[in-house]
């Protein structure tokens, strides 16, 4: 039995390093990813400060060097998680405007409202964590920028079209993307993770708002 033991320990000790040397052969994007992973996973459950870079380092299964070897600190590692989050954030938003038609202006702007309320409630956590020490004072941000980008394009493309009528798109496209944040954020207060009631709320509202007058007869 003594001797079953040892083997069953050798046994771990094996998978253990094969898995640690399987780690290390990864590409180098593989080992970011992981990283980033790890170090978000532990700054969600056990918060930043609490987090330790050798935390990190064995969440994701990678010496403490390799660490350093990408980053510098846990600020890096935050910044590279913005990032991440942002680009993830603008591509599930792009995929839900892409099953729109092209003409269907209103249906493009429900979808953009739909994916980014799905997108926001369902990783708000790791929003919170990433952006929790967003400076009050730096008012632009290149993550916000690209985001708000994206809806001025959906919105141009309906004023073109002569669906919505506003003076400014980059104005009426802050007014959609600060309007969305407070709307998911009330919902998140009240308890609930449900995109569908805030997104019907949000498209009654700015459809009405940014809807081009009618001709008189």
């Amino acid at each position: 039995m003594e001797a079953d033991g040892m083997i069953g320990k050798r046994q771990a000790a094996a998978t253990r390093g094969a898995a640690q040397r399987w780690r290390r052969t990864q590409p180098a994007e593989v080992r970011v990813d992981d990283l980033m992973s790890a170090a978000a996973a532990l700054f969600i459950t056990k918060g930043i400060e609490a987090t330790t870079i050798d935390d990190i380092a064995a969440r994701a299964g990678v010496a403490k060097g390799t660490f350093y070897h990408y980053f510098s600190t846990k600020a890096d590692v935050i910044i590279a998680l913005r990032a991440r989050f942002a680009q993830d954030f603008l591509a599930r938003v792009a995929a839900a405007i892409a099953e729109r038609a092209a003409h269907d202006h209103p249906g493009r702007l429900s979808a953009w409202l739909r994916g980014a309320v799905g997108t926001y409630l369902a990783n708000v956590e790791l929003h919170d964590v990433v952006f929790h020490d967003f400076p009050h004072h730096q008012r632009q941000s290149q993550e916000k920028d690209d985001v708000i980008a994206q809806i001025v394009a959906v919105l141009e493309d309906g004023r073109t079209a002569g669906v919505w009528a506003f003076p400014d798109a980059r104005s009426a496209a802050l007014i959609v993307f600060d309007g969305m944040h407070a709307v998911a954020d009330d919902a998140i207060v009240a308890g609930t993770r449900d995109p569908g009631p805030p997104c019907r709320l949000l498209e009654e509202m700015f459809t009405r708002m940014l809807a081009a007058p009618r001709p008189r007869s």
